[in-house]
C-alpha cells in the first residue's frame, strides 16, 4: 500500500514541477520544451505503474506510444530552435510571433 502511493506520489510530484516550470519560465524556449518533456514522463510513469497494477499490458503499451511521440516533438522541436538561433541569434518566446510566415 506504502508502495502505490510512493509511486503517485513521485508521478504526481514530477508533474507539478514541469507545470510550474512551465508557468513560471515562459522567456527561455528550452527550458519549457524540457518541462513539457518531464510531464510526458510523468504521464507515462503513472501509467506503467497503473497497468502493472491493474496486471493489465496496455498501459505500458501506451506509455511507449507516449514516449516514441514526445521524441520525436522534441527532435523536431530541438531542430526548429537551432535554426532560429541561427537567424536571430537569440532565443526567447516574445519573438517567436516573427515567425508567423
Amino acid at each position: 500500500m506504502y508502495e502505490q502511493i510512493n509511486y503517485l506520489n513521485t508521478s504526481t510530484a514530477l508533474f507539478l514541477v514541469s507545470i510550474i516550470g512551465i508557468f513560471l519560465n515562459q522567456k527561455n524556449i528550452l527550458i519549457m520544451l524540457m518541462s513539457l518533456e518531464m510531464m510526458f514522463l510523468a504521464i507515462s510513469f503513472n501509467l506503467i505503474f497503473s497497468s502493472i497494477l491493474i496486471d493489465d499490458i496496455a498501459g505500458q503499451i501506451f506509455s511507449l506510444l507516449i514516449l516514441t511521440v514526445a521524441a520525436a516533438e522534441s527532435s523536431i522541436g530541438l531542430a526548429i530552435l537551432v535554426i532560429y538561433y541561427r537567424i536571430r541569434s537569440v532565443i526567447t518566446v516574445e519573438l517567436m510571433t516573427l515567425m508567423s510566415g
